[in-house]
Protein backbone atom coordinates (compact mmCIF):
# COMPACT_ATOMS: atom_id res chain seq x y z
CA UNK A 1 0.00 0.00 0.00
CA UNK A 2 1.19 3.97 -0.95
CA UNK A 3 1.82 5.81 1.82
CA UNK A 4 -0.99 8.16 0.88
CA UNK A 5 -3.56 4.49 0.33
CA UNK A 6 -2.13 4.02 4.18
CA UNK A 7 -3.55 7.32 5.34
CA UNK A 8 -6.73 6.81 2.99
CA UNK A 9 -6.99 3.62 4.95
CA UNK A 10 -6.90 4.78 8.10
CA UNK A 11 -9.09 7.75 7.84
CA UNK A 12 -12.02 5.91 6.27
CA UNK A 13 -11.42 3.21 9.09
CA UNK A 14 -12.05 6.70 11.74
CA UNK A 15 -14.76 7.85 9.75
CA UNK A 16 -16.42 4.79 9.82
CA UNK A 17 -15.87 3.99 13.57
CA UNK A 18 -17.10 7.41 14.81
CA UNK A 19 -20.65 7.03 12.90
CA UNK A 20 -19.74 9.42 10.12
CA UNK A 21 -21.42 9.89 6.58
CA UNK A 22 -18.42 10.27 4.12
CA UNK A 23 -18.00 9.65 0.22
CA UNK A 24 -15.34 8.89 -1.48
CA UNK A 25 -16.03 10.36 -5.39
CA UNK A 26 -14.05 8.54 -8.20
CA UNK A 27 -12.53 11.13 -10.34
CA UNK A 28 -13.59 9.98 -13.44
CA UNK A 29 -13.01 13.59 -15.67
CA UNK A 30 -16.85 14.05 -15.84
CA UNK A 31 -18.56 16.72 -13.93
CA UNK A 32 -16.88 19.10 -11.23
CA UNK A 33 -13.60 17.82 -9.36
CA UNK A 34 -13.46 17.12 -5.92
CA UNK A 35 -11.35 16.41 -3.30
CA UNK A 36 -10.91 12.86 -1.40
CA UNK A 37 -13.37 12.53 0.87
CA UNK A 38 -17.08 14.70 1.46
CA UNK A 39 -17.50 13.97 5.25
CA UNK A 40 -20.17 15.26 7.83
CA UNK A 41 -19.34 14.15 11.41
CA UNK A 42 -20.77 16.23 14.55
CA UNK A 43 -22.68 18.75 12.96
CA UNK A 44 -19.59 19.55 10.80
CA UNK A 45 -19.25 18.92 6.59
CA UNK A 46 -16.02 19.07 5.22
CA UNK A 47 -13.93 18.06 2.11
CA UNK A 48 -10.85 16.49 3.36
CA UNK A 49 -7.69 15.51 1.07
CA UNK A 50 -5.24 12.59 2.19
CA UNK A 51 -1.74 12.67 1.12
CA UNK A 52 1.59 11.52 1.71
CA UNK A 53 3.47 12.87 4.76
CA UNK A 54 4.95 15.98 3.34
CA UNK A 55 2.99 16.36 0.35
CA UNK A 56 1.28 19.21 -0.54
CA UNK A 57 -2.11 19.91 -3.16
CA UNK A 58 -2.19 20.13 -6.61
CA UNK A 59 -3.50 23.17 -8.82
CA UNK A 60 -6.14 21.62 -9.41
CA UNK A 61 -6.78 20.63 -5.81
CA UNK A 62 -5.87 24.06 -4.47
CA UNK A 63 -8.64 25.00 -7.25
CA UNK A 64 -11.26 22.86 -5.72
CA UNK A 65 -10.34 23.47 -2.49
CA UNK A 66 -10.73 27.04 -2.97
CA UNK A 67 -14.17 27.04 -4.72
CA UNK A 68 -15.11 24.91 -1.72
CA UNK A 69 -14.28 27.82 0.92
CA UNK A 70 -15.75 30.45 -1.01
CA UNK A 71 -19.15 28.38 -1.19
CA UNK A 72 -18.61 28.44 2.72
CA UNK A 73 -17.24 24.77 3.44
CA UNK A 74 -14.54 23.93 5.12
CA UNK A 75 -10.96 22.23 3.61
CA UNK A 76 -8.40 19.72 5.48
CA UNK A 77 -5.36 18.06 4.13
CA UNK A 78 -4.44 15.26 6.50
CA UNK A 79 -1.37 13.40 6.37
CA UNK A 80 -2.10 11.67 8.87
CA UNK A 81 -5.35 9.85 11.10
CA UNK A 82 -4.29 12.15 14.17
CA UNK A 83 -5.43 15.13 12.69
CA UNK A 84 -8.68 13.80 12.03
CA UNK A 85 -8.80 13.66 15.91
CA UNK A 86 -7.51 17.33 16.17
CA UNK A 87 -10.00 18.15 13.82
CA UNK A 88 -13.70 16.39 14.88
CA UNK A 89 -12.38 16.11 18.46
Amino acid sequence: MTPEGKVKADVKKYLKEHGAYFFMPVQSGYGAATLDFLVCLNGRFVAIETKAPGKKLTARQEAVAREIVIAGGRVHLLDHVGQMKALFG
